[in-house]
Protein backbone atom coordinates (compact mmCIF):
# COMPACT_ATOMS: atom_id res chain seq x y z
CA UNK A 1 0.00 0.00 0.00
CA UNK A 2 1.24 3.46 -0.90
CA UNK A 3 -0.35 6.82 -0.11
CA UNK A 4 -0.69 9.76 -2.45
CA UNK A 5 2.21 12.20 -2.28
CA UNK A 6 2.75 15.73 -3.51
CA UNK A 7 4.28 14.32 -6.65
CA UNK A 8 1.13 12.35 -7.39
CA UNK A 9 -1.07 15.41 -6.79
CA UNK A 10 1.11 17.38 -9.16
CA UNK A 11 0.71 14.73 -11.86
CA UNK A 12 -3.06 14.65 -11.37
CA UNK A 13 -3.36 18.41 -12.07
CA UNK A 14 -3.23 17.72 -15.81
CA UNK A 15 -6.04 15.16 -15.65
CA UNK A 16 -9.75 15.78 -16.09
CA UNK A 17 -12.41 15.29 -13.47
CA UNK A 18 -14.62 12.24 -13.87
CA UNK A 19 -18.03 11.95 -12.25
CA UNK A 20 -19.73 8.88 -10.79
CA UNK A 21 -22.85 8.69 -8.62
CA UNK A 22 -23.66 6.37 -5.76
CA UNK A 23 -27.26 5.46 -6.54
CA UNK A 24 -28.08 4.17 -3.07
CA UNK A 25 -27.08 7.39 -1.28
CA UNK A 26 -27.49 9.78 -4.23
CA UNK A 27 -23.94 11.00 -3.59
CA UNK A 28 -21.81 12.37 -6.49
CA UNK A 29 -18.10 11.61 -6.53
CA UNK A 30 -15.41 13.34 -8.55
CA UNK A 31 -12.30 11.30 -9.41
CA UNK A 32 -9.03 11.65 -11.31
CA UNK A 33 -6.84 8.86 -12.69
CA UNK A 34 -3.18 8.83 -13.73
CA UNK A 35 -1.10 5.95 -15.21
CA UNK A 36 2.64 5.77 -15.80
CA UNK A 37 3.94 3.55 -18.64
CA UNK A 38 7.53 3.82 -17.38
CA UNK A 39 7.06 1.74 -14.22
CA UNK A 40 3.58 0.33 -14.97
CA UNK A 41 1.99 2.09 -11.96
CA UNK A 42 -1.21 4.07 -11.54
CA UNK A 43 -2.98 6.23 -8.94
CA UNK A 44 -6.51 7.51 -8.31
CA UNK A 45 -7.97 10.43 -6.34
CA UNK A 46 -11.67 10.69 -5.42
CA UNK A 47 -13.58 13.34 -3.51
CA UNK A 48 -17.11 14.30 -2.53
CA UNK A 49 -16.02 17.99 -2.47
CA UNK A 50 -15.47 17.71 1.30
CA UNK A 51 -13.01 14.83 1.82
CA UNK A 52 -10.31 13.38 -0.39
CA UNK A 53 -9.38 9.69 -0.66
CA UNK A 54 -6.66 8.11 -2.83
CA UNK A 55 -4.69 4.99 -3.66
CA UNK A 56 -1.41 4.23 -5.47
CA UNK A 57 -0.78 0.86 -7.16
CA UNK A 58 2.60 -0.39 -8.27
CA UNK A 59 3.11 -2.94 -11.05
CA UNK A 60 2.91 -5.93 -8.66
CA UNK A 61 -0.15 -4.61 -6.85
CA UNK A 62 -1.83 -3.86 -10.17
CA UNK A 63 -1.41 -7.48 -11.35
CA UNK A 64 -2.51 -8.86 -7.98
CA UNK A 65 -5.67 -6.68 -7.91
CA UNK A 66 -6.63 -7.72 -11.43
CA UNK A 67 -6.25 -11.40 -10.63
CA UNK A 68 -8.42 -10.92 -7.52
CA UNK A 69 -11.24 -9.35 -9.55
CA UNK A 70 -10.99 -11.24 -12.87
CA UNK A 71 -9.78 -14.69 -14.03
CA UNK A 72 -6.36 -14.39 -15.71
CA UNK A 73 -3.84 -16.85 -17.23
CA UNK A 74 -0.49 -17.63 -15.68
CA UNK A 75 2.67 -16.83 -17.64
CA UNK A 76 5.92 -18.72 -17.61
CA UNK A 77 8.34 -16.02 -18.71
CA UNK A 78 8.78 -12.55 -17.18
CA UNK A 79 8.51 -10.76 -20.51
CA UNK A 80 5.08 -12.22 -21.11
CA UNK A 81 4.05 -11.04 -17.63
CA UNK A 82 5.28 -7.49 -18.31
CA UNK A 83 3.49 -7.38 -21.66
CA UNK A 84 0.26 -8.52 -20.04
CA UNK A 85 0.57 -5.85 -17.31
CA UNK A 86 1.01 -3.17 -19.98
CA UNK A 87 -2.21 -4.25 -21.64
CA UNK A 88 -4.08 -4.18 -18.33
CA UNK A 89 -2.79 -0.65 -17.62
CA UNK A 90 -3.90 0.56 -21.05
CA UNK A 91 -7.34 -0.91 -20.44
CA UNK A 92 -7.68 0.88 -17.09
CA UNK A 93 -6.52 4.14 -18.64
CA UNK A 94 -9.19 3.85 -21.35
CA UNK A 95 -11.82 2.96 -18.78
CA UNK A 96 -11.01 6.08 -16.66
CA UNK A 97 -11.71 8.51 -19.45
CA UNK A 98 -14.58 10.85 -20.29
CA UNK A 99 -15.81 8.62 -23.10
CA UNK A 100 -15.89 5.37 -21.14
CA UNK A 101 -16.61 6.35 -17.50
CA UNK A 102 -20.28 6.83 -18.18
CA UNK A 103 -20.65 3.19 -19.36
CA UNK A 104 -19.10 1.73 -16.20
CA UNK A 105 -21.12 0.83 -13.17
CA UNK A 106 -20.25 2.33 -9.79
CA UNK A 107 -20.88 0.71 -6.43
CA UNK A 108 -19.48 1.44 -2.98
CA UNK A 109 -18.54 -1.84 -1.24
CA UNK A 110 -17.39 -2.86 2.23
CA UNK A 111 -13.73 -3.34 2.94
CA UNK A 112 -11.78 -4.48 6.00
CA UNK A 113 -8.79 -2.28 5.27
CA UNK A 114 -9.82 0.64 3.04
CA UNK A 115 -11.61 3.82 4.13
CA UNK A 116 -13.60 3.99 0.92
CA UNK A 117 -13.83 1.02 -1.46
CA UNK A 118 -15.84 0.98 -4.70
CA UNK A 119 -16.08 -1.22 -7.79
CA UNK A 120 -16.25 -0.25 -11.44
CA UNK A 121 -18.00 -2.87 -13.60
CA UNK A 122 -18.16 -3.64 -17.28
CA UNK A 123 -19.55 -6.53 -19.30
CA UNK A 124 -16.08 -8.02 -19.81
CA UNK A 125 -14.19 -7.08 -16.62
CA UNK A 126 -14.47 -5.71 -13.09
CA UNK A 127 -12.18 -3.43 -11.14
CA UNK A 128 -11.96 -2.41 -7.46
CA UNK A 129 -10.34 0.56 -5.81
CA UNK A 130 -9.49 0.56 -2.07
CA UNK A 131 -8.73 4.17 -1.19
CA UNK A 132 -7.51 5.74 2.05
CA UNK A 133 -8.51 9.09 3.45
CA UNK A 134 -6.21 12.09 3.26
CA UNK A 135 -5.77 14.58 6.07
CA UNK A 136 -8.01 17.67 6.35
CA UNK A 137 -5.18 20.01 5.42
CA UNK A 138 -4.29 17.97 2.35
CA UNK A 139 -7.94 17.66 1.37
CA UNK A 140 -8.52 21.42 1.58
CA UNK A 141 -5.40 22.16 -0.46
CA UNK A 142 -6.29 19.59 -3.13
CA UNK A 143 -9.89 20.80 -3.46
CA UNK A 144 -8.73 24.41 -3.77
CA UNK A 145 -6.11 23.72 -6.44
CA UNK A 146 -7.93 21.06 -8.44
CA UNK A 147 -11.54 22.27 -8.24
CA UNK A 148 -12.31 25.70 -6.73
CA UNK A 149 -9.74 27.88 -8.48
CA UNK A 150 -10.34 26.33 -11.94
CA UNK A 151 -14.09 26.80 -11.55
CA UNK A 152 -13.65 30.48 -10.59
CA UNK A 153 -11.38 31.09 -13.56
CA UNK A 154 -13.72 29.31 -15.99
CA UNK A 155 -16.69 31.31 -14.68
CA UNK A 156 -14.74 34.53 -15.07
CA UNK A 157 -13.89 33.61 -18.63
CA UNK A 158 -17.49 32.72 -19.43
CA UNK A 159 -18.94 35.96 -18.06
CA UNK A 160 -16.22 38.36 -19.20
CA UNK A 161 -15.87 37.38 -22.90
CA UNK A 162 -18.04 39.17 -25.42
CA UNK A 163 -18.72 35.98 -27.36
CA UNK A 164 -20.39 32.98 -25.84
CA UNK A 165 -17.95 30.32 -24.70
CA UNK A 166 -20.11 27.58 -26.13
CA UNK A 167 -19.96 29.15 -29.57
CA UNK A 168 -16.17 29.51 -29.66
CA UNK A 169 -14.10 26.99 -31.52
CA UNK A 170 -11.72 24.73 -29.68
CA UNK A 171 -8.67 26.62 -30.90
CA UNK A 172 -10.10 30.03 -29.96
CA UNK A 173 -11.28 28.73 -26.63
CA UNK A 174 -7.83 27.34 -25.88
CA UNK A 175 -6.28 30.73 -26.61
CA UNK A 176 -8.79 32.48 -24.34
CA UNK A 177 -8.22 29.97 -21.55
CA UNK A 178 -4.44 30.25 -21.81
CA UNK A 179 -4.60 34.04 -21.70
CA UNK A 180 -6.89 34.09 -18.67
CA UNK A 181 -4.83 31.41 -16.93
CA UNK A 182 -1.53 33.25 -17.41
CA UNK A 183 -3.04 36.49 -16.14
CA UNK A 184 -4.52 34.74 -13.12
CA UNK A 185 -1.28 32.88 -12.41
CA UNK A 186 0.73 36.12 -12.15
CA UNK A 187 -1.66 37.81 -9.69
CA UNK A 188 -3.99 35.32 -8.10
CA UNK A 189 -5.52 37.89 -5.74
CA UNK A 190 -6.51 40.30 -8.51
CA UNK A 191 -7.70 37.44 -10.66
CA UNK A 192 -10.11 36.19 -8.00
CA UNK A 193 -11.18 39.75 -7.20
CA UNK A 194 -12.05 40.60 -10.82
CA UNK A 195 -13.81 37.26 -11.28
CA UNK A 196 -16.02 37.35 -8.18
CA UNK A 197 -16.60 41.12 -8.06
CA UNK A 198 -18.38 41.20 -11.43
CA UNK A 199 -22.04 41.90 -10.60
CA UNK A 200 -23.38 39.48 -13.17
CA UNK A 201 -21.21 36.56 -12.02
CA UNK A 202 -21.55 37.34 -8.30
CA UNK A 203 -25.33 37.58 -8.41
CA UNK A 204 -25.53 34.47 -10.61
CA UNK A 205 -23.56 32.47 -8.06
CA UNK A 206 -25.74 33.94 -5.31
CA UNK A 207 -28.94 32.89 -6.99
CA UNK A 208 -27.48 29.46 -7.78
CA UNK A 209 -26.55 28.95 -4.13
CA UNK A 210 -30.02 29.99 -2.98
CA UNK A 211 -31.78 27.68 -5.42
CA UNK A 212 -29.41 24.79 -4.74
CA UNK A 213 -29.93 25.02 -0.95
CA UNK A 214 -33.75 25.36 -1.08
CA UNK A 215 -34.02 28.99 0.04
CA UNK A 216 -37.58 30.33 -0.27
CA UNK A 217 -36.72 33.71 -1.85
CA UNK A 218 -34.14 33.61 -4.60
CA UNK A 219 -32.24 36.91 -5.05
CA UNK A 220 -32.27 38.51 -8.49
CA UNK A 221 -29.40 38.67 -10.96
CA UNK A 222 -28.02 42.21 -11.45
CA UNK A 223 -25.74 43.37 -14.25
CA UNK A 224 -24.94 46.88 -12.93
CA UNK A 225 -24.72 48.26 -9.40
CA UNK A 226 -24.33 51.81 -8.10
CA UNK A 227 -22.15 52.52 -5.06
CA UNK A 228 -24.23 53.84 -2.14
CA UNK A 229 -23.36 56.93 -0.13
CA UNK A 230 -21.78 56.11 3.20
CA UNK A 231 -22.41 58.58 6.05
CA UNK A 232 -21.86 58.06 9.75
CA UNK A 233 -25.16 58.80 11.56
CA UNK A 234 -24.94 61.75 13.97
CA UNK A 235 -26.97 60.40 16.88
CA UNK A 236 -26.97 62.41 20.10
CA UNK A 237 -28.20 61.08 23.45
CA UNK A 238 -31.50 62.52 24.69
CA UNK A 239 -30.24 63.15 28.22
CA UNK A 240 -26.70 64.46 28.77
CA UNK A 241 -24.36 61.97 30.30
CA UNK A 242 -23.01 62.85 33.78
CA UNK A 243 -19.51 64.20 33.56
CA UNK A 244 -17.00 63.11 36.12
CA UNK A 245 -15.33 65.79 38.27
CA UNK A 246 -11.76 66.58 37.20
CA UNK A 247 -9.15 65.12 39.52
CA UNK A 248 -7.48 67.54 41.90
CA UNK A 249 -3.83 68.35 41.40
CA UNK A 250 -1.26 67.16 43.92
CA UNK A 251 -0.61 70.65 45.30
CA UNK A 252 -4.33 71.32 45.71
CA UNK A 253 -4.90 68.02 47.47
CA UNK A 254 -2.09 68.75 49.92
CA UNK A 255 -3.38 72.25 50.78
CA UNK A 256 -7.10 71.69 51.01
CA UNK A 257 -8.14 70.05 54.32
CA UNK A 258 -10.15 66.87 54.22
CA UNK A 259 -13.45 66.26 55.96
CA UNK A 260 -11.74 64.78 59.01
CA UNK A 261 -9.46 67.85 59.33
CA UNK A 262 -12.45 70.20 59.02
CA UNK A 263 -14.32 68.28 61.70
CA UNK A 264 -11.35 68.40 64.08
CA UNK A 265 -10.98 72.14 63.47
CA UNK A 266 -14.69 72.67 64.15
CA UNK A 267 -14.51 70.66 67.42
CA UNK A 268 -11.39 72.41 68.73
CA UNK A 269 -12.07 75.57 70.81
CA UNK A 270 -10.84 78.95 69.59
CA UNK A 271 -7.37 80.07 70.55
CA UNK A 272 -8.59 83.08 72.52
CA UNK A 273 -10.61 80.82 74.86
CA UNK A 274 -7.40 79.42 76.34
CA UNK A 275 -6.32 82.89 77.42
CA UNK A 276 -9.23 83.31 79.88
CA UNK A 277 -7.93 80.82 82.48
CA UNK A 278 -4.50 82.43 82.36
CA UNK A 279 -6.06 85.83 83.05
CA UNK A 280 -8.05 84.41 85.92
CA UNK A 281 -4.95 82.77 87.35
CA UNK A 282 -3.03 86.02 86.98
CA UNK A 283 -5.77 87.82 88.99
CA UNK A 284 -5.64 85.13 91.64
CA UNK A 285 -1.86 85.48 91.85
CA UNK A 286 -2.22 89.22 92.32
CA UNK A 287 -4.78 88.73 95.09
CA UNK A 288 -2.69 86.08 96.81
CA UNK A 289 0.42 88.19 96.58
CA UNK A 290 -1.49 91.10 98.10
CA UNK A 291 -2.75 88.99 100.97
CA UNK A 292 0.70 87.54 101.54
CA UNK A 293 2.15 91.03 101.88
CA UNK A 294 -0.50 91.98 104.41
CA UNK A 295 0.07 88.78 106.35
CA UNK A 296 3.80 89.40 106.33
CA UNK A 297 3.24 92.75 107.97
CA UNK A 298 1.12 91.29 110.73
CA UNK A 299 2.99 88.04 111.51
CA UNK A 300 6.68 87.20 111.76
CA UNK A 301 8.38 85.58 108.79
CA UNK A 302 8.27 81.84 108.59
CA UNK A 303 11.07 79.64 107.37
CA UNK A 304 10.75 78.60 103.75
CA UNK A 305 9.93 75.00 102.91
CA UNK A 306 10.57 73.24 99.70
CA UNK A 307 9.52 70.02 98.11
CA UNK A 308 6.93 67.75 99.70
CA UNK A 309 7.10 69.52 103.08
CA UNK A 310 5.83 72.75 101.55
CA UNK A 311 2.89 70.95 100.01
CA UNK A 312 1.99 69.02 103.17
CA UNK A 313 2.31 72.01 105.51
CA UNK A 314 -0.44 73.95 103.86
CA UNK A 315 -4.14 73.67 104.49
CA UNK A 316 -5.76 70.35 103.41
CA UNK A 317 -6.88 70.17 99.81
CA UNK A 318 -9.66 68.27 98.27
CA UNK A 319 -8.63 64.97 96.58
CA UNK A 320 -10.27 66.06 93.35
CA UNK A 321 -8.18 69.22 93.11
CA UNK A 322 -4.97 67.36 93.96
CA UNK A 323 -5.56 64.84 91.19
CA UNK A 324 -6.17 67.61 88.72
CA UNK A 325 -3.04 69.48 89.74
CA UNK A 326 -0.81 66.42 89.56
CA UNK A 327 -2.22 65.41 86.17
CA UNK A 328 -1.56 68.83 84.72
CA UNK A 329 1.89 69.34 86.23
CA UNK A 330 4.50 68.31 83.64
CA UNK A 331 7.50 68.09 86.02
CA UNK A 332 8.09 68.47 89.76
CA UNK A 333 10.64 71.28 89.26
CA UNK A 334 9.89 74.88 90.25
CA UNK A 335 8.05 77.07 87.81
CA UNK A 336 8.32 80.85 87.89
CA UNK A 337 6.22 83.45 86.15
CA UNK A 338 9.27 84.99 84.46
CA UNK A 339 10.65 81.73 82.97
CA UNK A 340 7.42 79.95 82.01
CA UNK A 341 4.23 81.90 81.27
CA UNK A 342 0.96 80.47 82.48
CA UNK A 343 -0.91 78.67 79.69
CA UNK A 344 -3.58 76.02 79.58
CA UNK A 345 -2.59 73.15 77.27
CA UNK A 346 -6.00 71.50 77.15
CA UNK A 347 -9.36 73.10 76.48
CA UNK A 348 -11.70 73.68 79.38
CA UNK A 349 -14.60 71.26 79.35
CA UNK A 350 -18.18 72.42 79.49
CA UNK A 351 -18.70 70.96 82.99
CA UNK A 352 -15.88 73.00 84.63
CA UNK A 353 -16.89 76.26 86.35
CA UNK A 354 -16.38 79.65 84.76
CA UNK A 355 -12.65 80.49 84.80
CA UNK A 356 -12.90 84.27 85.12
CA UNK A 357 -14.89 86.61 87.33
CA UNK A 358 -14.29 90.29 86.72
CA UNK A 359 -15.71 91.32 90.13
CA UNK A 360 -12.52 90.30 91.95
CA UNK A 361 -10.78 93.64 91.44
CA UNK A 362 -13.38 95.44 93.51
CA UNK A 363 -12.92 92.91 96.28
CA UNK A 364 -9.18 93.40 96.14
CA UNK A 365 -9.64 97.11 96.57
CA UNK A 366 -11.88 96.49 99.56
CA UNK A 367 -9.37 94.15 101.10
CA UNK A 368 -6.55 96.62 100.68
CA UNK A 369 -8.66 99.47 102.18
CA UNK A 370 -9.97 97.54 105.18
CA UNK A 371 -8.55 97.82 108.68
CA UNK A 372 -5.73 95.71 110.01
CA UNK A 373 -8.08 93.87 112.39
CA UNK A 374 -10.42 92.60 109.73
CA UNK A 375 -7.71 91.91 107.12
CA UNK A 376 -6.53 88.65 108.67
CA UNK A 377 -10.05 87.17 108.83
CA UNK A 378 -10.84 88.30 105.32
CA UNK A 379 -7.55 86.90 104.07
CA UNK A 380 -8.20 83.48 105.61
CA UNK A 381 -11.70 83.33 104.18
CA UNK A 382 -10.50 84.16 100.65
CA UNK A 383 -7.53 81.84 100.94
CA UNK A 384 -9.88 78.99 101.86
CA UNK A 385 -12.05 79.74 98.87
CA UNK A 386 -9.01 79.67 96.59
CA UNK A 387 -7.82 76.35 97.99
CA UNK A 388 -11.26 74.73 97.83
CA UNK A 389 -11.59 75.76 94.10
CA UNK A 390 -15.27 76.76 94.44
CA UNK A 391 -14.93 79.99 92.46
CA UNK A 392 -12.19 79.08 90.00
CA UNK A 393 -11.03 76.12 87.95
CA UNK A 394 -7.93 74.06 88.68
CA UNK A 395 -4.62 75.93 88.74
CA UNK A 396 -1.03 74.97 88.38
CA UNK A 397 1.29 75.49 91.31
CA UNK A 398 2.69 79.04 91.34
CA UNK A 399 5.67 80.37 93.17
CA UNK A 400 4.84 83.34 95.42
CA UNK A 401 7.99 84.91 96.57
CA UNK A 402 9.99 82.21 98.31
CA UNK A 403 7.11 79.76 98.97
CA UNK A 404 5.81 76.86 96.86
CA UNK A 405 2.89 74.58 97.13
Amino acid sequence: MEYLSDNHFQLLLAKEWLVKIDIEKSMPYLLKFYASAADLSCCLMITDTKTVWGEVLSSKLLARRWRDCNPSPSFVTESEEDEWREQILDLLTAAHSLGAIADLSFEVVQSKNADLAFELGHNEFKWRWETYIQGPKVSADVISKHLIMPLISASHLAFSSSDSVSELSEANLEKAVDKAGRAGRRTVDNHVKHAISRPRLATTMRRMSAVFNFLPDSPPIISKVEPPELHVPAIRPKSPLPTAAPPLSRSRRSVSPGPSTKASVARSPPRQFSQEPSRALAQAVDEDSATEEEEGDLQPARPQRTGRAARTSGSPRSPKRDSVVHSRQPSPGPVTLESAPLTVSEPISDTSPSPARPAKKSKRSRVSSSSEDDSEAERKRRLAQLKSGSSRGPKQPIKRGGKRF
